[in-house]
């Protein structure tokens, strides 16, 4: 699969390198020309150089390929995708393609900086044009650079799960594969519109494991829940 990256920060980072660790080709983009760069180097020099991975502009990257990701801080999305050429009349270069949205609008406080209005996925949606999937914000980077993400240690030792919100059929298998492919689980999370839920309660989490509070801790075994 061919997908390209817009960001170049630390999500871009684990993401495009489990992906170009399993045999994807890469294209990673940013507003800096070195620092994506310098991003597409590590990511080849991560996995002995296996696979493609490159640097491109912006453009390049959003009409790449099977899927793009979204990876950048959110309050830079507009400015990122009007220099993709999201915006552009008569349809941007994202229309109709797969769009992998991991941000988060947090602000300080963990409280969404979208309240009052759509959530982010559904303005990305709207913006674009896209067919957003919206997955990977829940967790940090850190967490998908473990090989797979799985905790052994933890109350739960299956794979990783990982939800996903999307309305069309074609995008959704497209980042189950990618799910998969780091050794996840896809979880069916609903439609876009339930991307907002999703948001919501990464920022509750967050907050949580800030604090130094465990969320699993309030969370009874699947069966205890549906007796």
């Amino acid at each position: 699969m061919r997908i390209g990256i817009l960001g170049t920060g630390n999500m871009a980072d684990a993401l495009g390198t489990q992906w170009a660790r399993a045999g994807h080709e890469v294209l990673v983009a940013g507003r800096s020309a070195d620092r994506a760069a310098a991003l597409a180097g590590r990511i080849a020099g991560g996995i002995g150089g296996r696979t493609a991975c490159r640097a491109g502009t912006l453009r390049e990257a959003a009409a790449f390929g099977d899927a793009t990701l979204l990876a950048v801080p959110h309050a830079a999305v507009p400015e990122v995708l009007k220099e993709a050429g999201a915006d552009e009349d008569g349809g941007g270069v994202l229309r109709g393609r797969v769009l992998i949205d991991c941000t988060n609008a947090i602000g300080p406080g963990f409280v969404l900086t979208t309240q009052g209005g759509p959530g982010a996925a559904a303005r990305i949606a709207e913006a674009t044009g896209a067919h957003v999937v919206k997955a990977f914000n829940h967790c940090a980077d850190s967490v998908w650079r473990l090989t797979p993400p799985a905790f052994p240690d933890g109350p739960l030792t299956a794979p990783l799960a990982v939800p996903l919100c999307g309305d069309d059929e074609r995008a959704l298998e497209t980042v189950r594969t990618l799910v998969r492919d780091m050794g996840c689980v896809p979880l069916a999370a609903g439609g876009l519109d339930r991307a907002v839920y999703l948001e919501t309660a990464t920022a509750f989490l967050i907050g949580l494991w800030v604090s130094g509070k465990d969320p699993r801790r309030m969370l009874p075994p699947f069966e205890a829940a549906t007796a």
